[in-house]
């Protein structure tokens, strides 16, 4: 992790170098998967209301008015232009230039795109071979297709918040993990519907849909289902909660599981219970996933008896699965992360230095990158309109008309 390594400059080189990508979404779910296409090296342009992308006015601190730290989060490797939907000329303008897009990506609610004239059956006329991805809390119909959904209200309701909350109330998990879930669940569904397109003669694109509940339950719901699978038997246990819990140390805590045999061996042996190597009831792996809630109330005091840093040194050294409960700025400081350079510190011109996570894909011959930083609102608006093919006429038209800035 250097700092302030100068942003890269030239053609992109990712695997999506080429494609064009209209981002008409806001907040998490919709610029999140826009910002990973764009790692992946396409042209993204996020089109914005004339007041901006809600993340614009949250998530401190502010390098300037309508400039957050969450914005530069999620909007990387963007082009912002600026234009007022509601507008005739606004929507005619898309309804202009679609042709010169790959991908269209937008996570309003499902009315708002047909109400602006703007929905997939109006747009594919023009542009056949146009890949549309809706994002949407709970798809285009059923009893809670009007209603507005957001990343909490998704937690809640897939399922999951009880067993979070262990022995307390239900807990949320401490971040929008369904829209993160739903931005990466579109990202995979819009790359697959580019390759369809490459491989269809006629070159069709086609409407993809990503609802929330439906993202969120696929990402977190298959091991709680294991006990569900063959209805009408439902078979619980308390192996799960044994499983995904942290260990107390005598100064913190540390994370681990005990499945392979030779790496339960190795636990046994940093503990000095190789006494429990030989148990009938934890001997062999069948046996002691079978027995893991008592084996975990053996070992729980003996893990109490070492530091969180001892204990983690003499399990790696043994060959043991078990790894520290970092904060966010201990992972940022971890040796192999800083290794890895899973977190980069470039330098923009604007603003200085600034911290993002790298693309987590590494290609051999066509690299994601960043190179782009995050947009100011509508400062690529002159660009990309006269990189569509309008003139100073039209532009100054659209001006007039107050569809762009």
């Amino acid at each position: 992790m250097n700092d302030g390594v100068p942003m890269k400059s030239g053609a992109r080189s990712g695997p999506l170098a080429g494609i064009r990508v209209l981002d008409l979404t806001s907040v998490v779910s919709g610029p999140m998967a826009t910002q990973q296409l764009g790692d992946l090296g396409a042209d993204v342009v996020k089109l914005e209301a004339p007041g901006g992308d809600q993340t614009r006015y949250s998530g401190a601190p502010f390098k300037e008015p309508l400039f957050s730290a969450m914005h530069t989060q999620m909007n990387r490797n963007k082009r912002s232009l600026v234009v007022d939907l509601k507008s005739d000329a606004g929507r005619e303008l898309i309804l202009d230039v679609i042709d010169r897009f790959d991908v269209l990506v937008e996570n309003f609610r499902p009315s708002v795109m047909t109400r602006l004239g703007l929905d997939y059956d109006t747009l594919a006329e023009r542009h056949p071979s146009l890949v549309f991805c809706s994002i949407n809390g709970f798809g285009r119909d059923g009893p809670y297709a009007a209603l507005p959904a957001y990343d909490q209200l998704m937690q809640g309701l897939v399922g999951t918040m009880p067993a979070q909350g262990g022995d307390g109330p239900p807990q949320p998990v401490n971040g929008p993990i369904a829209d993160k879930t739903s931005a990466v669940t579109a990202v995979g569904a819009i790359l697959a519907a580019l390759f369809a397109r490459e491989r269809d003669p006629e070159r069709r694109g086609q409407h993809v849909e990503v609802a929330m509940i439906d993202a969120y339950a696929a990402f977190a719901l298959p091991d709680p289902m294991t006990p569900r699978a063959f209805p009408p038997e439902v078979l619980e246990t308390a192996i799960s909660s044994a499983f995904f819990s942290a260990w107390e140390t005598a100064d913190g805590h540390v994370v681990g599981l005990i499945i392979q045999d030779h790496q339960f061996e190795a636990l046994c042996r940093v503990l000095g219970r190789q006494d429990l190597a030989v148990d009938e009831r934890f001997q062999e792996m069948g046996t002691r996933l079978g027995n893991y809630v008592e084996l975990v109330g053996l070992l729980k005091e003996e893990v109490r008896k070492w530091s969180s840093a001892e204990l983690v040194a003499r399990a790696r050294e043994e060959g043991a699965t078990f790894g520290p409960v970092n904060d966010v700025d201990a992972f940022l400081t971890d040796p192999h992360v800083r290794h890895r350079e899973t977190v980069r510190i470039l330098e923009d011109e604007r603003f200085g230095p600034t911290q993002y996570l790298a693309p987590p894909w590494r290609f051999s011959r066509t690299p994601a990158s960043i190179d782009r930083h995050a947009p100011r609102l509508g400062e690529h608006d002159e660009e990309v309109l006269r990189e569509l093919g309008l003139d100073d006429g039209a532009i100054a038209r659209l001006r007039a008309d107050r569809a762009i800035r």
